[in-house]
């Protein structure tokens, strides 16, 4: 088991999410952004093995503007060394990484445009991957999408769609539960459908679900994982208190965080923390599995 966060780090004095508005494109300014974003994220990554954090979901603002059409440098073979290096760094310390394309990226969109532009995001998406060598454990996560008013059909154009899409970036998707309009079971009968793993959001599931019982669930989602695919991930947070449903916790709830270990135990995977203080609560977290025999401690 492996314990993350996602995209930014708090405590550090850089970030590799930088990027800058679309009338201020030049070459220029997008060189000296990939290289300030690539040396910062390894500069996290080296935060995170000091703190044991082993799973990481890298930011999709990486390159920016990698996949709208202004952007004609080739990035990939100017920073081809530094995503290599990274990548290197990456799997001697067996760190495991994600991504998450933005909530625009809709494949079961009626629109064929969006659909299009969904593909060249998701194009960049792996192109970050492959540069860096990574495995086919290294996953890029999406929502299903929307209902547009008639969900089995949406279910149904989300599975023409994903037949459709080259097995370059197929290999690489799984999709999450969402906290309004497709529940785990929805996921479920899609992977039934199209073989597609599924990565388990806890708190979504606390906001929408059919009772299913969490052993006899975490049973199910294992099983739509293969060997090539690395082990089950799972996003983990909590309701904030007194807040609207579904509005995140802003650090984390230690007690219900150990429940939910407990609660588990049976069951290997690894865990993102959805949780606003980031590194500060993949610490704790950490430090509160300590003595859980799943948790894996880097070797130095």
């Amino acid at each position: 088991m492996r314990i993350g966060y996602p995209c930014i780090n708090n405590l550090l004095d850089c970030k590799s999410d930088i990027t800058f508005r679309l009338k201020s494109y030049s070459e220029k300014r997008l060189k000296e952004t990939v290289k300030n974003n690539l040396s910062c994220l390894l500069r996290i990554l080296e935060f995170n093995l000091k703190h044991n954090i082993l799973f990481f979901r890298i930011t999709s603002d990486l390159v920016p503007f990698a996949s709208h059409s202004i952007c004609q440098f080739n990035w990939q073979k100017k920073f081809k060394k530094e995503f290599a290096n990274i990548g290197n760094f990456i799997k001697k310390h067996r760190i495991r990484i994600s991504m998450h394309p933005d909530q625009f990226i809709l494949l079961n969109s009626l629109s064929e445009r969006i659909y299009e532009n969904s593909l060249r995001e998701l194009t960049y998406h792996v192109d970050v991957l492959d540069l860096m060598e990574l495995d086919l454990s290294s996953k890029i996560q999406l929502h299903v999408g929307g209902i547009y008013g008639d969900k089995e059909k949406s279910m149904k154009r989300f599975i023409t769609r994903f037949k459709r899409i080259n097995t370059k970036i197929k290999k690489r998707l799984v999709i999450e539960n969402d906290e309004k309009l497709y529940s785990i079971e929805d996921c479920l009968n899609l992977n039934r459908e199209i073989s597609i793993p599924l990565l388990f959001d806890t708190f979504h599931h606390e906001c929408n679900n059919t009772g299913e019982s969490m052993g006899k669930l975490f049973n199910e989602l294992r099983k739509t994982w293969h060997k090539a695919d690395g082990q089950l991930m799972v996003d983990y947070s909590s309701q904030y208190p007194g807040g609207k449903k579904g509005k995140h916790i802003d650090t984390i709830n230690i007690e219900h965080f150990q429940n939910f270990l407990e609660e588990t135990k049976s069951f290997d995977f690894d865990i993102m923390l959805e949780i606003k203080d980031k590194e500060k609560s993949a610490i704790k977290a950490i430090k509160a599995a300590s003595d859980d025999t799943r948790l894996i401690i880097p070797s130095k």
